[in-house]
């Protein structure tokens, strides 16, 4: 038993939840009911990540902030103009992807219990109200709008503080992004035990059916990572991008890929910084906010599936009205949680642009479920490896003008 436990250990994260991936499929179709009893792996996997995700993300904002040193140079101001743009420009792409490969959708009932957004009014005020959120209650709540918020005033307070609660706040983030480390490693077990309830219940029938509508929103996704990106990072730093492109995608898109958690995957994005020797001062705060602000994926998904209501209904759209949901889907978006799943619930927002009744936009949001095997863990790798490339693009940016070699 040690021997295998000791091979188990040596193979690579990736590996050992492929392995974990197949023991669900197969248990999924062979003991639907016998085995039932292995979803609670994924459902205690799940709780974890999402238990230690705010709470990490407050001290780690807090902490890097107040260890700032007053006149120290950041880049903070390019890097989130490249999140905004990269947020809008892969919206650009899923409503493009939708006027070439129009999807229609069989909807279903059984979604009217959860509460949409009614208009952009009541997320502006919802917005504001989660800024000056009680920090306990937010960071309870998973508001991250409200622990960034909470944690960068903190950080800003605890300047001038002694190095000792510097220290303390050094420590106690550390040891959160140790936490979740320990729990990725449980992650084979949790995806087995998630692929397991997902095929159980909805079958493999039910995800095949919907086959066209992933092939756009994952489509999009890839051409956006393979494409739209390389081409922003290119613009910033002149030179081939995708060495860095890849490196990204391979080291955080992969993890992320699998814990369908954008919060979740912020240890590993900032490991990957560390690797590629950029500025912590930079990362330790470009990261956690990429994780809240930064959704490309999500505002892929938000704008395909609004579109595929439209065409459902017949709805037209003329350009303008084209150029307005890419928007719209880019500030939803924005407020997306960094939470498996975060982004589906804004999807009514967007579908409020073309008079859609709730009651229809819930519908969506329930074929956002069912495929949200596979649209949800690329949404999210998409997510969280934008987050370290374009923060290192706009330091590369930099070492460029001070006439440092950039070595991928």
């Amino acid at each position: 038993m040690k021997q295998l436990l000791s091979k188990w250990n040596k193979l690579s994260l990736v590996k050992r939840i492929l392995v974990g991936m197949v023991i669900g499929i197969l248990l999924a179709i062979a003991l639907p009911n016998e085995a039932k009893f292995i979803t609670i792996f994924g459902t205690l996997f799940v709780g974890a990540l999402k238990a230690v995700a705010p709470i990490l993300v407050f001290f780690l904002v807090m902490s890097a902030i107040s260890q700032h040193k007053s006149g120290h140079k950041t880049n903070m101001k390019s890097i989130i103009v490249l999140y905004l743009l990269g947020t809008f420009l892969a919206s650009l792409v899923g409503v493009l992807a939708s006027f070439m490969f129009p999807v229609t959708l069989t909807l279903q009932s059984g979604v009217d219990s959860i509460t949409p957004p009614g208009g952009v009014v009541e997320v502006l005020r919802t917005l504001l109200l989660n800024v000056v959120d009680n920090p306990v209650r937010a960071i309870v709540n998973a508001n991250y709008i409200g622990v960034l918020s909470w944690a960068a005033i903190l950080g800003f307070m605890l300047r001038h503080a002694a190095d000792s609660t510097k220290t303390m706040l050094t420590n106690v983030s550390d040891a959160l992004s140790h936490v979740v480390r320990v729990i990725i490693n449980f992650a084979p077990i949790g995806i087995m035990g998630l692929v397991f309830e997902s095929i159980a219940s909805s079958g493999l029938e039910a995800l095949l059916g919907y086959g066209k509508l992933l092939l756009v929103l994952l489509g999009g996704m890839f051409f956006v990572a393979l494409v739209v990106n390389p081409i922003i990072v290119f613009m910033k730093i002149k030179q081939n991008p995708y060495p860095l492109v890849f490196k990204c995608l391979k080291v955080s898109g992969l993890t992320a890929f699998f814990t369908r958690s954008s919060a979740a995957n912020i240890p590993v994005n900032m490991e990957l910084c560390e690797d590629l020797g950029l500025d912590p001062d930079n990362y330790s705060v470009s990261i956690p906010l990429g994780a809240t602000i930064n959704m490309a994926g999500a505002s892929i998904t938000i704008s395909v599936l609004t579109l595929a209501a439209v065409n459902t209904l017949g709805i037209p759209v003329d350009l303008p009205t084209a150029l307005i949901l890419s928007l719209l889907a880019a500030v939803s978006a924005c407020g997306a949680s960094g939470v498996a799943g975060g982004s589906l619930l804004l999807i009514p927002l967007a579908c409020s642009l073309f008079g859609i009744s709730n009651e229809v936009a819930m519908q969506v949001v329930g074929v956002g479920f069912i495929v949200g095997v596979l649209q949800d863990s690329c949404e999210t790798a998409l997510n969280s490896s934008t987050d370290v490339l374009f923060t290192a693009a706009s330091e590369f940016a930099e070492w460029k003008k001070d006439g440092k070699v950039i070595k991928l």
